[in-house]
């Protein structure tokens, strides 16, 4: 038996470590990413006691940046972000290219190079959404307009970083850091010829991703789960993050973070795009958690003591000079103040990309170590106090609207563009109720309830029932089944009317109600005519996998054919009913 526990070791300290210091946060009001942070500072070579593998803490901290950026593309809506892209886009570029001339500035007088302050200014810039949705979450103001900005404003920076990441590899060289290979061996037109490659091979890879994707993940995805199967499922999930992920890497030289938000916004259009996000959700929390776990063992504590000012200066970045920048653009987009409010508290923070970005900028030598103890200073700083920077913007809405003249004159000028943002959000949530109800169903167990053959399935083998069927559109007049046919699938109404012709007897059925499982069951040919008297809805379970089903849960198969023998009894019934009348 192999005695080399390290791997063991490792992430036994981390989860314990990480579980205790996130419940002690979570126990002071503060959110337990603190804590987190906090347990790989004490697992890190800066700190007396046990020291974790940094090697096999940093792998395992890229699984966690893999699944987060799939997370994120799991949630990412371009619709949302398009009904707020007035504020959101030219506020998230200004505040971010405001608040990196900040940094930069600041790095300058401490007597940096370029590259540190870009690299410091640019990871100072982007809040963390994870931060944003729980302060959102606790004060149910996610789906409020002003959190709706705020959320789109993150994404916008989101999307920035990505690039970010995706370019400054090849921009290293010119910034002071290590030159790529393929730079040094193209000489003098190394930074031109480098960025050509990265966006070639960039783009690549996303023609590749969004032309093959979803003509072949969401499919994928939907013959997995069919098998009934959540370890296949779940499986299933992991490969297709981390397998572009590596892949995207591999082959295109792609970051994992890029390779994993865009498997995420390929399955996003999937109908099972939530139960995927459930199935990885687990195993997502866990590795975030390993991720900040070895964020924090990069930290030096000692850093606060050697460079206080610093520290203060870099905070006072965070949570003053970006959030007075983004209150002062969000206003100068002459929106109300509340708005402007809500948007600079949001931004008081930086998290995850901060971490990812100067994590790179280490790997390409363009940030020391002293500067990620800084960013990382900031991120702990900056988060325990987000939850009071919140609670004061939250007095001063209270203040506003205790004071109606002084709310006026600051809301009144943006007023008019605020409605119009908020009748393109209503107009944007009305679009997709109405998509909704124009495509409306009952739900997978409505209908299956509704069957009396499986009554007494589990909702896990309903579930797995209900991902076999398929729809069917019928417009009024259409035979969908017809007197002699073979029997090939079972049908169940979800919306609209139908009408079943036995003899001169006829059936009107309706949403809820199904047909044709008669002759399915029995194996003869169909009894009865069907055709559609309204616009019709169907979803069709066809006779493989129905008896694919019976096959997996042979318990059934005595209600099978207790249910045949009740509905050919029917039929005799209206077909005796039927010679009476003609006689």
């Amino acid at each position: 038996m192999p005695h080399d526990i390290t791997l063991i070791a490792t992430l036994t300290a981390g989860f314990v470590l990480a579980f205790g210091l996130g419940l002690l946060a979570n126990r002071l009001r503060l959110p337990p990413l603190v804590g987190y942070l906090l347990a790989g500072i004490a697992v890190g070579p800066f700190t007396p006691g046990y020291v974790a593998d940094g090697g096999l803490a940093g792998q395992l901290a890229e699984i966690g940046v893999i699944l987060l950026m799939f997370g994120v593309g799991l949630h990412f809506s371009f619709a949302d972000l398009m009904a707020v892209r007035s504020v959101a886009i030219p506020g998230a570029v200004g505040q971010i290219v405001l608040a990196t001339a900040i940094g930069m500035g600041m790095t300058w007088l401490w007597g940096w190079p370029l590259g540190a302050g870009l690299v410091l200014g640019l990871s100072l810039s982007v809040a963390s959404t994870v931060v944003l949705l729980k302060a959102l979450e606790e004060r149910n103001a996610v789906e409020t307009p002003n959190g709706r900005i705020a959320v789109g404003w993150l994404i916008v920076e989101d999307l920035a970083m990505v690039l970010a990441l995706v370019l400054l590899p090849a921009l290293a060289g010119v910034l002071g850091g290590k030159v790529p290979d393929a730079a040094q061996a193209s000489g003098g037109g190394g930074l031109l010829l480098s960025l050509a490659v990265t966006l070639a091979k960039v783009g690549a890879f996303l023609a590749l991703v969004m032309f093959l994707g979803p003509r072949l993940l969401p499919g994928l995805l939907r013959r997995v789960a069919r098998t009934g199967s959540r370890e296949l499922f779940t499986l299933a999930v992991l490969a297709i993050a981390l397998g572009i992920a590596f892949g995207s890497a591999k082959l295109f030289g792609v970051s994992f973070a890029l390779g994993a938000f865009f498997a995420g916004m390929v399955l996003n259009e999937s109908e099972l795009s939530h139960k995927a996000a459930t199935s990885s959700l687990p195993l997502q929390d866990a590795f975030a958690v390993l991720f900040f776990v070895s964020v924090g063992m990069l930290f030096d504590p000692g850093v606060l003591v050697r460079a206080p000012g610093k520290v203060a200066a870099v905070v006072g970045v965070i949570v003053l000079g970006k959030s007075l920048v983004a209150l002062g653009i969000v206003l100068l987009l002459r929106f109300p103040l509340s708005t402007a409010i809500t948007v600079s508290a949001a931004l008081a923070q930086i998290g995850e990309f901060s971490f990812i970005l100067a994590g790179l900028g280490v790997s390409h030598g363009l940030l020391s170590n002293e500067g990620m103890s800084l960013v990382l200073a900031g991120a702990i700083l900056s988060i325990t106090l987000n939850p009071l920077v919140f609670h004061l913007a939250d007095r001063a809405a209270a203040w506003l609207r205790a004071h109606p003249d002084t709310q006026r004159r600051w809301e009144a000028p943006g007023e008019k563009k605020f409605a119009a943002l908020q009748a393109e959000l209503d107009a944007v949530r009305a679009q997709a109720e109405e998509k909704a109800a124009a495509h409306r169903t009952f739900t997978p167990q409505e209908l299956v309830e509704r069957f009396p053959l499986f009554d007494g399935l589990t909702p896990e083998q309903r579930e797995v029932l209900l991902l076999h069927f398929h729809r069917q559109d019928a417009p009024p007049g259409e035979r969908i089944i017809r007197a002699g046919d073979q029997a090939d699938a079972v049908f169940f109404i979800s919306a609209g009317e139908v009408e079943v012709r036995v003899g001169e007897q006829r059936i009107k059925l309706g949403g809820g109600d199904f047909f044709g499982e008669m002759a399915l069951l029995s194996g003869q040919p169909r009894s009865a005519d069907v055709t559609a008297v309204d616009f019709t809805e169907l979803l069709v379970l066809d006779r493989r996998d129905f008896r694919e089903f019976l096959r997996k849960y042979p318990e059934l198969r005595g209600q099978v054919a207790a249910l045949a023998e009740r509905r050919q009894e029917m039929n005799r019934v209206l077909q005796a009913e039927a010679g009476e009348e003609a006689g």
